[in-house]
């Protein structure tokens, strides 16, 4: 995980809790059902950022370590979540997540994977896991057409986005994780999510994207300017609706 990555959502943080999207409760379902995840099986968030997808997991009953180096938003998921019982965080990355050996029943990432050193995560993942032990790779893939919002939003990002075409190209798809997974990959699965937002909801999905140019920036107000015309035009009662897959990949343990 470079230092970039670990950084880059440190001063977005209040708007990533509020705004982002979460994941759909089926995908625990989906690992329970399908994969053989226990009831109670211990989980390891890699790459756990405000604690989205740890809240998934602890509402289903599973205690989870949220690793996270980026110290704003592990206090964000502190700060959410230390009711749950089962709860913990600390301060760690894919590479060097310092848990102990075969400590956790399954490691997720959510959101996070591309951000990663994909061999030597790996490797980490395997000396953590279990025998037996499940990793789980997971995201929210926004739909790029389908409504006409959906279609001028990824305009909007395509003209304003300060490295939105580096980035937006490194989620995985089925070729990639599968060469990742090798012999241990096991399931796929997809399931639709949604997001409606006013305006505001909007203005802060936006700003909580790590591409999305600040105040001060010359294109920040041009952008909210544009984004206002985009809200004003495909509105419908007073909301647009992001839709997404939620893209998971599972498999049974990971290369060394």
């Amino acid at each position: 995980m470079t230092h970039d990555s670990t950084s880059r959502f440190t001063d977005r943080v209040a708007d990533y809790v509020k705004y982002r999207p979460g994941y759909p409760r089926e995908v625990v379902t989906f690992l329970h059902a399908t994969c053989g995840l226990a009831n109670g099986a211990h989980v390891a968030d890699i790459g756990a950022g405000s604690g989205i997808s740890t809240r998934l997991f602890l509402d289903a009953g599973h205690p989870v370590v949220a690793v996270e180096p980026n110290q704003a938003m592990r206090e964000a998921a502190i700060a959410w979540l230390s009711e749950y019982p089962g709860f913990n965080a600390v301060s760690g990355t894919a590479e060097a997540t310092t848990l102990d050996d075969a400590s956790v029943d399954l490691v997720i990432a959510a959101q996070a994977f591309h951000w990663f050193d994909p061999a030597t995560a790996g490797r980490e993942f395997a000396r953590i896991l279990k025998p037996g032990g499940l990793v789980a790779l997971f995201w929210n893939s926004r739909l790029l057409t389908g409504s006409a919002f959906l279609e001028r939003y990824e305009a909007l990002l395509k003209r304003y986005g300060v490295d939105y075409t580096e980035v937006s190209e490194r989620y995985g798809d089925d070729a990639s994780m599968s060469a990742w997974f090798g012999d241990s990959f096991a399931h796929k699965a997809t399931f639709p999510n949604m997001q409606a937002l006013d305006f505001d909801g909007l203005k802060g999905r936006l700003m909580s994207s790590s591409y999305a140019p600040k105040a001060g920036h010359p294109e920040h107000e041009p952008m909210l300017v544009a984004l206002r015309d985009l809200f004003d035009r495909t509105a419908l009662n007073g909301k647009v609706e992001f839709a997404y897959d939620t893209r998971v990949y599972v498999g049974y343990g990971a290369r060394r």
